[in-house]
């Protein structure tokens, strides 16, 4: 049987957010934020592990708030973040099991991947070694030099905005973490270490309402999305 097991990092500040609570632990329909995707992992008969990452000093928070209160039990360890989302990944890593086959990676902060995207990501993480979700850019996307001029057109139908969850082999991603340890490299996401390797991601689509909660915005457009879905009524 093929070990998955999945680590969901919800170690951010949230600055931007511009509220007392964290945005991980805002509730959502009465709901913490980050308890979206630790419910649809648990839900998923794939996944058998669940490592949740939280800044140092809230694992006992996160317990009783978030765990507790949501009565899940594949929640194998609660582990403190590093200072970048990428320490806070390798600190995850670092918690699993060593016979572990797959690893899914999920922000905290995205509430709305389904099940069915899932199972896409972790079959073509088996089939091909790395996989991500993304969906298509719907904008014409400029590059630009550091004086804001544009010096390139990418072409729209070849530009994908990157989502989670993504999904890799253990090995692979040990050796991306490490490799990008060792070499000072600093990614915004755990694809671009595997890519660092030489290695190739496979895209899968995933879907627009995927949303990453960042600012108070974000919060709104969530709201939009679980009254349209008949959950917050």
């Amino acid at each position: 049987m093929v070990k998955i097991a999945a680590i969901v990092p919800a170690a951010g500040s949230g600055t931007r957010m511009r509220m007392n609570t964290k945005k991980q632990f805002f509730a959502l329909a009465g709901t913490p934020l980050v308890g979206y995707a630790l419910k649809t992992m648990e839900a998923s008969p794939a996944v058998q592990d669940i490592v949740i990452v939280v800044s140092p000093g809230e694992e006992g928070y996160c317990r009783g708030a978030v765990i507790e209160k949501l009565g899940l039990n594949k929640i194998t360890a609660i582990v403190p973040g590093g200072k970048e989302r990428q320490g806070s990944v390798y600190n995850g890593l670092l918690a699993l099991s060593p016979d572990t086959d797959i690893v899914i990676v999920h922000d905290g902060v995205r509430p709305f991947f389904s099940l069915d995207i899932l199972d896409k990501v972790i079959a073509a993480a088996q089939k091909h070694g790395a996989a991500t979700c993304a969906v298509l850019a719907k904008d014409t996307v400029k590059l630009a030099n550091e004086d804001n001029f544009v010096t390139g057109t990418l072409p729209r139908n070849r530009t994908w905005l990157v989502q989670t969850p993504q999904a890799f082999c253990y090995r692979l991603i040990m050796e991306a973490h490490r490799r990008a340890r060792d070499d000072g490299l600093l990614a915004t996401d755990d694809t671009a270490l595997v890519e660092s390797l030489g290695r190739r991601v496979k895209i899968v689509m995933g879907s627009y309402e995927n949303i990453k909660i960042t600012t108070p915005e974000d919060l709104d457009m969530a709201m939009a999305i679980i009254k349209a879905a008949g959950e917050g009524d």
